[in-house]
């Protein structure tokens, strides 16, 4: 695929190195973002949730990873939040308003969340960010539940995601108004350049991280309000979060990670163990 860049300016640039993040507006047209959501409801609508399922947490992932979870990396799965289900196990709410996120396949298998993960649009921001030969190594369709979507804590997206150099980069896509109340991103602005801080292993034991998280103060975070159709770039070692939706409004938004494979060496250890070498979006 040949892609022709639409350059970022010298001061998106320039933010994005000094902050580790950077936010363009409108990057979706209300129509992208209508077909988004109405294929997600579609997939909602046909997904069992009598069959096997997860609880998805960063709080525990430790614990909720399991083979499901593992073999999402090729499929497209649903992952319930820790707050859907009662004492009993039974769903206290609809499927709809009980699910934490469908992952990690979308980009891939689905042709709706194909067209756009795989725009020229998108391709050429990878470009413009330096990529010579891009992959989106997995995609999220991100819910954040009304009252019970839960906090995502304090990460950095290379700790999951590793090559050798790093070269991870996120892209978060609001579906939604994503605000204070419902749980938008905060982030520790430049907490990128102090590099990595700890690793999400693989091993025989099972998922681990190799060190201790370590303490952050709320006063370092912005919160990152944007409007739906914006997209969100997120530097591989930002430190950025999100808190638990409280409100009565969903936050959805379609998160693609995306590593350079060229020169770069996917980390043998990561969570994510793929069958089949995923395609490039393009090769500079």
């Amino acid at each position: 695929m040949m892609v022709i860049a639409k350059n970022l300016t010298s001061d998106q640039l320039q933010f994005f190195d000094s902050n580790g993040y950077l936010v363009l507006e409108s990057f979706c047209n209300p129509d992208e973002i209508k077909s988004l959501r109405l294929r997600m409801d579609y997939l909602l609508d046909e997904f069992d949730a009598s069959g096997k399922a997860s609880i998805f947490s960063t709080k525990n992932q430790q614990k909720t990873s399991d083979d499901y979870f593992y073999e999402s990396v090729e499929k497209i799965s649903f992952f319930f939040e820790e707050k859907a289900f009662d004492d009993d196990g039974n769903l206290k709410q609809a499927k709809q308003v009980s699910i934490n996120k469908v992952g990690h396949a979308l980009h891939e298998l689905d042709p709706e969340f194909k067209r756009f993960s795989s725009s020229e649009k998108l391709s050429s921001l990878m470009l413009s960010l330096g990529y010579q030969r891009p992959v989106i190594i997995q995609s999220m369709y991100i819910f954040k539940q009304p009252g019970i979507g839960g906090e995502v804590v304090p990460h950095q997206d290379n700790s999951f995601l590793h090559t050798d150099p790093t070269t991870c980069t996120g892209l978060w896509l609001a579906l939604q108004d994503a605000t204070t109340t419902n749980g938008c991103l905060w982030a520790i602005p430049g907490s990128h350049k102090a590099g990595l801080v700890r690793r999400f292993i693989r091993d025989e034991k099972g998922v681990h991280f190799d060190k201790p998280s370590p303490s952050y103060e709320l006063e370092d975070f912005v919160p990152i309000e944007v409007k739906a159709g914006t997209l969100v770039v997120i530097h591989g070692d930002l430190i950025h979060q999100s808190f638990e939706n409280k409100s009565s409004t969903s936050r959805h938004a379609y998160s693609l990670h995306v590593i350079d494979t060229n020169g770069c060496r996917w980390s043998p250890d990561n969570w994510i163990r793929r069958t089949v070498d995923p395609e490039p979006l393009y090769t500079s």
